[in-house]
C-alpha cells in the first residue's frame, strides 16, 4: 500500500500516535507532497526547535520507502478539477488539502491524515485513523 502522508499526520507521528506509526512501517512507500514539506518547513520556521525538526524531517526523508511527491502537470489538472467539483457541490476545504488530493489521486495512494474533510472528495481514499 501507498500512503500519501498530510501534515498533520506526519505531526502526529513525530508525537508517538502509535498507529500511524504502525501504518508508515507496513506500508510499501510513503508519499511525502511537496505541499506537506511546505507547510512542515514553514511551521519549522515560526517554533523553537526548528533545527532539531529539520533533522527529524531529515532522516524521515531519507528512510526508504520515502519519496518526495511534486506537483506535475497531471496533479495541477486534478487540483482545477477537484476544485470545480467542490465548489459546484458546495464542500470547499483547504487549498493545500485539494493539492495533496491530487497528488494521492495521481499516484493512487491512500491519504493519511486526521482531518475527516478528505472523506468527500470524490474517489479519495483515506486510511481511517483513531483520534489523538
Amino acid at each position: 500500500m501507498t500512503l500519501c502522508i498530510d501534515t498533520n499526520a506526519y505531526a502526529a507521528f513525530k508525537r508517538g500516535h502509535k498507529q500511524i506509526q504502525e501504518l508508515l512501517e507496513a506500508a510499501d512507500e510513503v508519499l511525502i507532497p511537496t505541499i506537506v514539506l511546505g507547510e512542515l518547513y514553514a511551521g519549522f520556521a515560526i517554533g523553537s526547535r526548528e533545527s532539531a525538526n529539520l533533522r527529524e524531517l531529515g532522516s524521515f526523508l531519507h528512510t526508504p520507502g520515502v519519496t518526495i511527491a511534486p506537483v506535475s502537470e497531471r496533479v495541477a489538472e486534478r487540483y482545477g478539477s477537484l476544485m470545480r467539483t467542490l465548489k459546484t457541490q458546495g464542500m470547499p476545504i483547504p487549498t493545500n488539502d485539494v493539492w495533496i488530493a491530487s497528488i494521492a489521486l495521481e499516484t493512487s495512494a491512500r491519504i493519511l491524515s486526521l482531518d475527516s474533510h478528505f472523506q468527500r472528495i470524490p474517489a479519495v481514499v483515506s486510511v481511517p485513523l483513531d483520534p489523538l
